[in-house]
């Protein structure tokens, strides 16, 4: 939330302005869509991880507020716009890339995001911790700044970039995510992001995937995490667009990914950039649906 000064001038109650210098520059004013409203500012403010200052860990206090940096990494994601195009009412580009930077190295960005999907969870009467995801992965075009070295080509989808390999609960919320070149294969990938997912998930017990999943995955699963693989497969007898079920549930959240124009094409060079930016993405829905009004049942 903001406070309002006795003197009538807006101010914020974030740490970088109440324990930083963040006051000694000027404050953001909302006037972009992706620029958080009051309501998912209260939502955001209890849920942001302490900076590495105030826990005595070295570093100079803040110098920018903390809601303006959000502000600005939402906008180059929701925008695609390169770091250096950031608005001037922003801080300096450079600043909002060092707190970018530092939030991935950190895994801050993880913290927060997953901070917010147990709320989300807990709005909709379920338990923080989920029983039950859905894999999938999704190849995507690659920049030109992506080096060799992390792209390949996806010869199913006829795609030259990398991919993006996701879990999710049932609510469509991501569990986890890797990121690799567009020639990696689905089960081999899976393996490794399934041992992630189910070190950090404990609870969950079953995984829905499409058939490029099959073979020696779902036995190594049920024998390494007691991870349960269930292949939900297309039947050979329906013709065109048909929902399946499970499978959907992944598909909306990549379409909400594309929703996000600096994903529609991966232009990290990076390979931890590229995950931060789809954490930043799932962020922005979350906070979103956490300040909106419950309804409940009339």
């Amino acid at each position: 939330m903001l406070i309002q000064s006795t003197a009538g001038t807006r101010e914020c109650d974030c740490l970088a302005h109440r324990f930083g210098n963040a006051a000694d520059n000027a404050l953001h004013e909302r006037r972009y869509p992706t620029d958080m409203t009051d309501a998912e500012w209260a939502v955001v403010r209890p849920l942001l991880p302490v900076p590495g200052w105030m826990r005595g860990r070295g570093g100079q206090p803040e110098a920018y507020c903390h809601r303006a940096m959000l502000d600005a990494i939402a906008y180059l994601v929701d925008n695609g716009i390169k770091w250096r195009a950031m608005p001037a009412d922003f801080p300096p580009w450079d600043r909002v890339y060092a707190f970018f930077r530092r939030w991935r190295d950190h895994d801050l960005v993880r913290e927060f995001h997953d901070r917010l999907r147990g709320q989300v969870r807990e709005k909709a009467g379920r338990d923080t911790q989920p029983t039950a995801g859905v894999i999938d992965s999704q190849s995507v075009k690659a920049d030109a700044v992506v080096g060799a070295g992390s792209r390949g080509f996806d010869g199913g989808k006829l795609v030259n970039g990398r991919k993006r390999h996701v879990v999710v609960d049932t609510l469509g919320l991501l569990l986890g995510v890797m990121v690799t070149s567009a020639d990696i294969g689905d089960r081999a990938a899976a393996q490794v992001l399934l041992e992630r997912v189910a070190a950090a998930h404990h609870r969950l017990a079953l995984v829905w995937a499409d058939g490029g999943y099959t073979g020696s995955l779902i036995e190594h699963c049920l024998a390494t995490f007691a991870l349960v693989v269930a292949i939900v497969k297309r039947s050979d007898n329906v013709k065109g667009f048909v929902v399946l079920p499970k499978r959907w549930i992944v598909e909306r959240l990549f379409a909400h990914l594309m929703r996000s124009r600096r994903l529609v094409r991966d232009f990290e060079r990076r390979i931890a950039s590229a995950e931060a930016v789809i954490y930043w993405s799932m962020i922005g829905l979350m906070t979103r649906r956490l300040a909106r009004p419950h309804r409940g049942r009339e």
